[in-house]
């Protein structure tokens, strides 16, 4: 996507070239499991399901939009991950992609860290009860209160990211007497294959301390030479929605590279390595991500083999899917309101929700699957553009999408894989009101996050 789009959105006017889309699927009522949450079926109505729930119900009881989350589902990846990656290793959920206090608890009890990244996050995760030791704390400019909050909460590690944040850290910990366990984030100069938008280990980037530059070995030695700081590791992050561990692999090289060169030049060899998430998840079935197991594996042997090579004992590994844990695991259930066609074009679908509680398609260009969940239908696909309600040609939801010819106000779509990043990154753009997250699991829904109301936005409004 070119930074100098029309600023009505990327894409502006756009028309189709002919072939630019691919061909429409044999079965528009077919929900591809790799696109969709575990238990998400239809029923022998042709009606999707999930959780043994009918989505028409879900849709009565909790109104349209609202974000739909198998619970069984998303247990399952947080146990998915913990089992591949071992005792010996640690798997922090990286909380900026979802966080409730609800999500919380269920990462408590499946064994797994938490990563937060803003004052706010850490007041979540403290008040559902997930134990300070087990959180570590992220961001390139956290503010003083925010990093005396995590010191006095006693917060397994933090992470800092610039010069003036050791000093900070080391201040409060002095303050809090206490010996703060810290990491310190590098630029490795690795760019994953993403969108530029969320690549963030090449140099010209705000996160972290330059490798190449020199920045990340000065670092080292200032944290050293501070007694309320425990320098415990080094910690890399080369993107998003990456498919492959080869960038890992470079990044690792790298990474235990400035180990080697702290041992050298300290006589230390620190205990942790972190690299990262980003690892990407099915939004579309030509997506193909990989398995936590698989993930494991790869990482795992890169690491003893750089190690190996450096004549390092092998540092206690950790990972951050964020993701890729919840963005399959959640859907988008919407209601139809107006259809448009547009003659060889295309036909404009508008749906009650939009860039208020997916603001992906139109910041990323990301592609989305879609589907119509009230019922089947044996009518002929159409090409369509499923669109938002907001005041922007750029507010899509899914640019170009197969839905049946017979689609009609009223019926149902979903949009699989919205777990990750929308509701965190959701807006109350044209005063819209930000959607319920809807928890269900055997049976049963109950909403974990509640549906805005206008007495909240008046609330706010104290002029």
């Amino acid at each position: 996507m070119s930074r100098s789009a029309h600023p009505a959105g990327p894409r502006y006017a756009d028309v189709l070239p002919e072939g630019h889309y691919a061909a429409p699927p044999a079965d528009l009522n077919t929900l591809d499991p790799r696109v969709w949450a575990r238990t998400v079926t239809r029923d022998a109505e042709g009606v999707a399901t999930v959780g043994g729930l009918d989505v028409r119900g879900l849709a009565e009881e909790f109104g349209t939009p609202a974000y739909i989350l198998d619970e069984a589902d998303f247990r399952a990846r947080c146990r998915a991950w913990r089992e591949a990656f071992g005792a010996d290793a640690d798997v922090f959920y990286a909380g900026k992609a979802f966080l409730s206090r609800a999500v919380v608890r269920w990462l408590h009890e499946e064994g797994l860290n938490l990563d937060v990244c803003s004052g706010g996050e850490l007041a979540v995760a403290l008040s559902a009860g997930m134990p300070a030791d087990r959180i570590a704390l992220h961001g390139n400019n956290k503010t003083t209160a925010e990093i005396r909050q995590a010191v006095e909460a006693g917060v397994g590690r933090i992470v800092v990211d610039s010069f003036q944040e050791i000093v900070r850290v080391a201040d409060a910990a002095q303050k809090a007497g206490r010996r703060q366990r810290v990491q310190i984030r590098v630029t490795v100069g690795v760019e994953a294959h993403t969108h530029e938008f969320i690549a963030t280990a090449h140099e010209d980037q705000k996160f972290g301390f330059s490798l190449g530059g020199g920045d990340a070995a000065e670092a080292v030695r200032r944290v050293l030479r501070l007694d309320s700081l425990e320098l415990v590791g080094i910690h890399s992050h080369i993107g998003s929605q990456i498919f492959d561990t080869s960038g890992f692999e470079v990044a690792a090289h790298r990474v235990i590279g400035l180990l080697r060169q702290i041992r050298d030049e300290h006589g230390v060899e620190l205990p942790e390595i972190d690299l990262g998430g980003g690892l990407g998840i099915a939004y579309t079935p030509d997506d193909d991500p990989r398995e936590p197991q698989e993930i494991a594996k790869s990482l795992g042997e890169i690491v003893s083999r750089e190690c190996r090579g450096a004549e390092l004992a092998v540092p206690r590994l950790s990972v951050e899917p964020g993701r890729a844990i919840v963005g399959p695991t959640a859907f988008t259930l919407y209601e139809v309101g107006t259809i448009k066609p547009l003659e060889g074009l295309r036909t404009y679908v508008s749906v009650d929700g939009g860039m208020s509680d997916n603001i992906r398609t139109a910041l990323y260009d990301a592609e989305y699957s879609v589907a119509l969940v009230s019922r089947s239908s044996d009518a002929e696909p159409m090409l369509t553009r499923v669109v938002g309600k907001h005041c922007e040609s750029g507010d899509i939801v899914v640019r170009d999408a197969f839905l049946p010819a017979d689609l009609a106000p009223g019926d149902l779509l979903a949009v699989p894989a919205t777990g990750a990043y929308c509701r965190s990154m959701a807006s109350n753009y044209n005063h819209a009101l930000r959607p319920p997250v809807v928890a269900v699991k055997d049976g049963e829904a109950r909403v974990i996050v509640r549906r805005e109301t206008e007495e909240d936005l008046l609330r706010l409004d104290v002029g």
